[in-house]
């Protein structure tokens, strides 16, 4: 009979396409890999994957057996979690996939009270301008931009949050005044380029017609560097610039932006005690921030000194 960990690296294969990249995953070697995956399909009886250059790809009887192998890994991970976890030692990991902003500028300086609190958890933090999957368990929780519409999973909202219109005092000095939207079709943009996975990051069309960014990038700290370097004009949640004396904020009342960010993790994975703390510390930690997502007076917008929580000049 075939033993769990033989499902394990069936699991691992399924979600990668490539024996490489499972192996990778797993910690092991591609021929470790191969070889399992053989004595699964040989005690079995059947072949779970076409073999291609280009990667391996379920038969019909491998996507059978994947709903079940998922099934016996959400219930191997819930009853670890049910014998040796308990609300004082919480252990293991935790992998978390947001996009940059929030991950960079929001979690990253509060998650470690976490881990300080809870020393045996370990948390990854993939913050880049990449969708993640959690069918595939390419992460445990995933921060994004709108409800996910598809798949077992569990969704809830964290926040609504704004975004302004930006740009550094040399370049505001240098340039005329701007004091209504028609005149930003003159000026210099920065923005997000069609190579990013989300389509809420195309702000400029909400911003006025005919505004044509200079330079583009898929990376938010490019454009914010880019920013304050006195570039030209960039759109920018309130939380990242909002407190930099670096910056100042254009047009206020007129250019205001809203989207949101959604926490989801997967329905098998959902009461793994190690994944409940973390939703629901992520979850308090935006609530009891709530102001810097929605700054409650939009006129001291950029007039604030520092706050180190947002320094990004060692990027």
């Amino acid at each position: 009979m075939a033993n769990w960990d033989d499902y394990r690296f069936f699991l691992a294969v399924a979600r990668a396409g490539r024996v490489t990249l499972a192996a990778k995953l797993l910690g092991t070697d591609h021929s470790t890999v191969s070889r399992r995956i053989g004595t699964l399909e040989e005690v079995l009886g059947a072949a779970l994957f076409e073999r291609s250059p280009r990667g391996y790809v379920l038969t019909a009887q491998g996507a059978q057996l994947l709903k079940s192998a998922e099934e016996m890994e959400s219930t191997t991970l819930l009853a670890q979690s049910e014998i040796s976890g308990s609300a004082q030692d919480y252990a293991g990991p935790v992998r978390i996939a947001s996009p940059e902003g929030f991950g960079s500028y929001f979690l990253s300086w509060r998650l470690p009270q976490l881990l300080k609190a809870h020393p045996r958890l370990q948390l990854q933090i993939a913050a880049m301008p990449t969708i993640f999957s959690l069918t595939r368990r390419e992460a445990d929780i995933v921060i994004s931009l709108s409800r996910p519409t598809t798949g077992r999973i569990h969704a809830r909202k964290l926040t609504d949050y704004q975004l302004g219109l930006y740009a550094a005092p040399d370049y505001l000095d240098k340039h005329p005044p701007i004091e209504r939207v028609s005149q930003l079709a003159q000026h210099a943009f920065i923005a997000y380029d069609d190579l990013t996975p989300y389509p809420e990051v195309n702000y400029l069309p909400e911003v006025g017609a005919n505004i044509k960014p200079q330079l583009t990038s898929t990376n938010l700290f490019t454009q914010l560097l880019a920013t304050m370097s006195g570039f030209g004009l960039c759109v920018l949640p309130h939380f990242v610039a909002a407190h930099r004396s670096d910056l100042r904020s254009v047009l206020p009342d007129e250019v205001s932006i809203t989207r949101s960010y959604w926490l989801t993790v997967h329905s098998d994975l959902r009461r793994l005690s190690r994944v409940r703390l973390v939703s629901d510390f992520i979850a308090s930690q935006v609530a009891a921030h709530r102001s810097s997502f929605l700054p409650p007076d939009r006129s001291q917008i950029g007039t604030q000194p520092d706050n180190p929580s947002h320094a990004v000049d060692q990027a």
